[in-house]
Formats: C-alpha cells, structure tokens, sequence
C-alpha cells in the first residue's frame, strides 16, 4: 500500500521567474467557442492580419529561428504598427529580440536562446525589458504542456543548473522515484506566428524540413497567423492528407508571403542571406540599430516593397539559387 505520506508533492525548489499561466478549462472554452470549424477563406495580408490578431500587452511565439523559417514578415509588420508591451518567447532567435526591443514594442522575453547586444542589455539594465530565463527546450515543452490542455509537464532539464534559478520552474520530490524533477507550468500565447512552406485559403499548412514545434505553437495559442511562401489549391492538400502539419481550424488568418523568412531562409526553397545579417549586426554593435529599423521596416509599406527597394530581384534569385537541396521538399 502507498503511504499516504508519501502521496504528497514536496517543494524542493523554485525558481524566481515571472510566468503567465491559463488555466487549462478556461482556454478549452474559449478555443471551442471561437475557432471556427467549417472551410472559409482565411487570407489577409500581414497589415490585416497583425491590426486584427495582434493587440498591445499579447503574449507572442513564433516556430522556427531566425536564420530558418522565422515569420519574418509577421514581426516586422508587428514593429511596423508600433505594438507596445509584448511579452515574446524567445526560442532559437537572434535579431527579432533586438528589433522588438529597440522599436520599443517588447517589455517581457522569455529567454530560451536569443542574440545578445549592448541593445538588450542596456534595456534590462534599465529595467525596460524584464527577463525570465528557460532554455529552448523547456520553452518547447511548456508549449506542448499548453497544446495538451496540461498546467505543466515535468523534465530533468534545469536541474543543477543556474538557469533554474532565473526561471519560473519549481522543483518537487517525484513521487515514484523520489528523486527530484523539474516542473515547468504551461504557456498559452494569445498569437502564435508561424511562417510555412505552403497552405491554402482555408489554413491546411504544410512545413518541410527542420522544425521546433509549429503544431504544438499553434495548438497551444489562441490565436494563429499562417504566413506562407506558397498558397496552394485545397485539393492538393485533400490528396495528400499526410503532409499536413497544421490543420486548418487552428488558423486565424493565412498571409501569402514569398519571401516571408527573409532574411532567414525557407529549407528548399532559398538560402538565408548571410550578407544581410552581417550588416544587422554590424548595425547593433556600432549602435545604429534606429538606421536599420527606418531602412527595412518603418520607410517601406509593406513586405513586397522592401523586398523590392531595399533588396532586390537579382538578389532574391542568388538566394533561391544558393539553395541547393531539394529532395525533400516539396
């Protein structure tokens, strides 16, 4: 028999890290009386779809990185309507941290791996930015906590190391080992931004190649903006219903985005632009990060036209060039 004792889960240890936490029922029912389950036609473009999904104060996340298939498209256009007070889940990122923070729209991260600067660091620093420290793979699985409906899931990740400490994990006996696991409480963004391969009107999306955790990013947040390089006819998605990786009734709006992860690149498709994130963090380092915002963002309109004034036909087909292996992906 069990001792009842025993039955009780000790607190060993906790971290001091801010976390917002949904209560499970409570986003059950607002996914089924929201999300929309019959087939209508989801596309808008990313001005349309930030003013309408994205409010200041959101809790955002993003699949994949910076460097591949990052929706790229999405948090400019964020930048672009000057949201403010943005809590961002920083997972596998390396310049939308730094934009966010220098456009003044973020005032909350949570850090799993971000590029570092004297832009960051002077706003936590000052205490604009407020920190909360994970590791890339407990930010995941709080989204799979969260796309599961569970308040948390246990790891041994954070375990012996510092960055438990800055976290908001706590740290409890296991009940059947005895021995001590890590528990980190759920996340439920209010938008999850993904950019994919290909989707149709509906939402179907379709993401070749690496990834984090699109599905459970949409799964778990309550509202989803799609941007896709390709939007493809429905009945290739009804033919071949494997390839899914997003279903449609997870998806708020459905962005046609060419190019969307630039200047990340999109497996199979073109090559990230190496030049390109040289000159941003040469940018960052010499302090002139407002020049770059003005350049890429805030002077052009919309996606097209950067893509268009600031880099280029010639430029773009380098890119497409440069990616070498198809096989796979498509």
């Amino acid at each position: 028999m069990t001792n009842p004792e025993q039955s009780v889960l000790r607190l060993l240890a906790e971290g001091e890290g801010e976390f917002r936490l949904t209560d499970p029922d409570d986003l059950r029912a607002w996914m089924r009386d929201r999300k929309r389950r019959e087939f209508v036609d989801k596309t808008a473009t990313a001005r349309e779809a930030v003013a309408r999904l994205v409010a200041d104060g959101d809790y955002i996340s993003f699949d994949f990185s910076s460097y591949t298939r990052g929706p790229q498209i999405l948090i400019r256009e964020i930048i672009r309507q000057r949201r403010k007070d943005l809590w961002y889940c920083a997972k596998f990122t390396l310049m939308e941290s730094t934009l966010l923070v220098a456009a003044g729209c973020c005032s909350r991260i949570d850090v799993g791996f971000l590029g570092l600067g004297d832009t960051l660091n002077r706003a936590v620093e000052e205490g604009r930015v407020q920190v909360t420290e994970w590791t890339n793979g407990t930010l995941t699985l709080r989204h799979l906590a969260g796309a599961m409906g569970l308040p948390f899931l246990p790891t041994r990740a954070l375990l012996g190391t510092d960055t438990l400490r800055y976290s908001g994990a706590r740290v409890v006996e296991d009940l059947f080992t005895g021995k001590p696991i890590a528990l980190v409480p759920a996340v439920n963004p209010d938008v999850g931004l993904i950019h994919v391969h290909q989707a149709d009107i509906y939402g179907n999306a379709r993401c070749f190649g690496p990834g984090v955790s699109p599905l459970e990013t949409a799964m778990a947040s309550r509202k989803v903006i799609i941007s896709a390089d390709e939007i493809i006819d429905p009945e290739d998605i009804r033919k071949d219903p494997g390839r899914t990786t997003i279903p449609y009734y997870l998806v708020d709006a459905v962005v046609y985005a060419p190019f969307g992860a630039y200047p990340g690149g999109l497996p199979g498709a073109y090559e990230m632009d190496h030049e390109h994130f040289a000159e941003f963090f040469a940018s960052e380092r010499r302090g002139g990060i407002q020049e770059y915002l003005e350049r890429y963002i805030f002077s052009v309109e919309f996606h097209e036209e950067m893509l268009e004034r600031r880099v280029g036909l010639a430029r773009l087909a380098e890119l497409r060039r440069r990616a070498v292996i198809k096989e796979g992906y498509r």
